[in-house]
């Protein structure tokens, strides 16, 4: 069986993702830590970042369709509250694998705790922003 998902609320999740990483890492927000803490100088930053702007849309894509599936899923086996149940599925996927990898490959990457968290919190906000649109679209889209 196939979690039933949301298609518009997918597609309108993947373009939130685009948009929460257009602010977090720019310059006034926290691109100017980022771009330190990673290494990157202007003269890096330069030229085209299209192949990285369509992986992220792919890989936000795949992210919203997977919550939206967990999140039919959760639905179908607690009950109530649609909304309620896609953020707490939510926090808990972020939690128990983009958090807990995330937090490993940094150690091992000797990454500054700041970067870690620093991304850390982004995926948190870009995944409940995510949730936050699926659960108020619903789980059909009829």
């Amino acid at each position: 069986m196939v979690p039933e998902i949301n298609i518009w609320a997918v597609l309108l999740a993947t373009a939130s993702s685009m948009v929460v990483g257009s602010i977090w890492y720019t310059r006034a927000v926290f691109g100017r830590y980022w771009m330190k803490a990673v290494g990157h100088t202007e003269e890096s930053m330069k030229g085209s970042g299209t192949g990285a702007v369509i992986i992220t849309i792919i890989v936000s894509f795949i992210t919203a369709t997977v919550l939206a599936g967990a999140a039919a899923i959760a639905q179908n086996f607690y009950g109530g509250n649609f909304l309620f149940n896609t953020l707490l599925t939510a926090l808990i996927l972020w939690a128990g694998f983009t958090a807990a990898r995330m937090v490993t490959h940094d150690a091992f990457d000797r990454r500054p705790a700041g970067l870690t968290v620093l991304n850390l919190a982004h995926e948190l906000v870009t995944i409940l922003l995510m949730a936050l649109i699926i659960g108020l679209f619903g789980i059909s889209a009829l």
